[in-house]
């Protein structure tokens, strides 16, 4: 709920670290701030400039509770675009306790989840869709999130979204002023300039609608199932990847039981490694449990790694890739052979195997020991090269929002249907009821068209204090 005149307050970082900021926003903000607060050497904050810092004391009468440096921000020029300061105290959980609490006794109140940034919103600091940018930006755990996060934060994708909704007003005006002159058959909206516009927006729509796998990996990493035989080194490999020791490596097949699963960024991308038991037969009721598990991963994965080794004839991994590509691979799914152990193997035996192989199932087979180090390039560049990957680094505008993508799909259908009826000679009045709706579509990316509902969904996941 928004609270227009209330006074509100929140730590924006967490106790423990050194320092830590106390925001506080809203009319009469700096007033009340001013009531706890005795600068050293300069007046009150109630005559202070915008954009200025006054270093002195919160006190609660005689008692002082912390030197700090107060941040004096006016309105429209805050964050939330009210009047808003900021309190950069010392980090123990009992200081920021205790200057909450002299600011809740002082008429202000706690702030709530995401209230911050949706006073931002509802003051049009920020769209909707920047909004969102803000908790993608703050959650971010990759290089490829941080990108995407950012340049939506700036407001590359709203303003675009922007552009096509007024062209789109603009057009959807003419088409309805005709309506006016229905029996004068009338045209005011150029079909040819309707059609160029449609079909440019219904591509533009279509190419984010697309884009959402790929923002959506970005977001929940690349699933790479390691999948293959017990005992071909798969628990070696996760650690090898991860660089610490994460999955328990034994001699004794079917160690591994569960799916472990971890993830890690490579070149900015993030990727979710997920090491699964060993697929056998046999007659070990958990074993079987995990191997079940091992088969639902390896279904809903991107890549799937196959652990072989250099213990096996060129036949058999042959066989096993083409068995592994045929029955269990998911259509979806990129294939990566690994041959591993070739540490323990006469480099002969290695040249024979691999001049075997050549290209096996669509895929050619990587050799490496995972337990060196220097193993691990070919396989980096394995992992980089899958279509998911290359997906987000060749997309300038990516769609990571679940909201984003019915609203864009909606706008592809949509214009589809206007296009459709252009052609089909459809009356002005059907075609305008197509456009409104598109426009709609995109109104509710950028909220210029939302709901209490909307708003209450999007800002409870956001953190208190943002």
């Amino acid at each position: 709920m928004y609270r227009e005149s209330a006074i509100i307050c929140a730590p924006v970082h967490q106790p423990g670290s050194a320092i830590t900021i106390i925001r506080v926003s809203g009319p009469g903000c700096i007033e009340v701030c001013d009531g706890i607060f005795l600068a050293r050497r300069r007046g009150r904050l109630i005559r202070e400039k915008g954009f200025t810092l006054v270093y002195g004391d919160i006190v609660e009468g005689d008692r002082v509770i912390d030197e700090v440096l107060i941040s004096i921000f006016r309105a429209p020029h805050s964050y939330t675009g009210e009047e808003m300061v900021e309190i950069a105290c010392h980090g123990s959980f009992f200081i920021q306790n205790a200057i909450v609490s002299l600011l809740i006794k002082n008429g202000v109140s706690p702030a709530g989840p995401g209230e911050f940034t949706k006073r931002a919103f509802v003051n049009g600091k920020l769209d909707l869709s920047q909004a969102e940018a803000v908790a993608d930006l703050i959650a971010a755990e990759s290089e490829a999130l941080h990108r995407v996060a950012m340049a939506q934060l700036k407001g590359g994708f709203s303003n675009e979204i922007t552009a096509m909704r007024a062209e789109l007003l603009n057009l959807v005006s003419l088409l309805e002023l005709e309506l006016d002159f229905g029996e004068e058959d009338v045209e005011f909206a150029d079909r040819k300039k309707l059609t160029d516009i449609s079909r440019r927006i219904r591509d533009y729509a279509a190419r984010l609608s697309i884009s959402y796998s790929y923002g959506n990996a970005i977001k929940r990493g690349i699933p790479v199932t390691i999948a293959g035989r017990p005992n071909t080194g798969k628990s070696t490999l996760l650690n090898g990847i991860l660089r610490e020791e994460r999955a328990i490596v034994s001699e004794i097949p079917g160690t591994t039981r569960d799916a472990i699963e971890d993830t890690f960024s490579i070149d900015g991308v993030l990727y979710r490694f997920i090491d699964t038991a060993g697929i056998r037969h046999t007659d070990d009721v958990v074993e079987n449990l995990g191997i079940r598990k091992t088969t639902e991963k390896i279904s809903m994965s991107s890549v799937v790694i196959l652990m072989t080794d250099i213990n096996m004839t060129a036949d058999e991994i042959r066989a096993e890739a083409e068995r592994f590509r045929e029955e269990i691979l998911p259509s979806q799914a990129t294939l990566i052979i690994v041959v591993n152990k070739i540490d323990l193997a006469d480099p002969e035996v290695v040249g024979q195997i691999k001049a075997g192989l050549g290209d096996i199932a669509g895929s050619e087979a990587i050799f490496m020991s995972a337990n060196n180090a220097g193993d691990y390039e070919n396989l980096r560049l394995a992992l980089k090269a899958n279509p998911e990957a290359a997906g987000i680094a060749g997309n300038a505008v990516l769609i990571t929002n679940a909201r984003h993508f019915e609203a864009v799909s909606g706008v592809a259908e949509a214009m589809e249907r206007v296009l459709s009826g252009i052609q089909s000679g459809v009356p002005s009045d059907l075609i305008a009821l197509d456009v409104r709706q598109a426009i709609h579509f995109l109104g509710e990316i950028t909220g210029e068209i939302t709901t209490d509902e909307i708003l209450g969904n999007i800002f409870r996941n956001f953190c208190i204090g943002k």
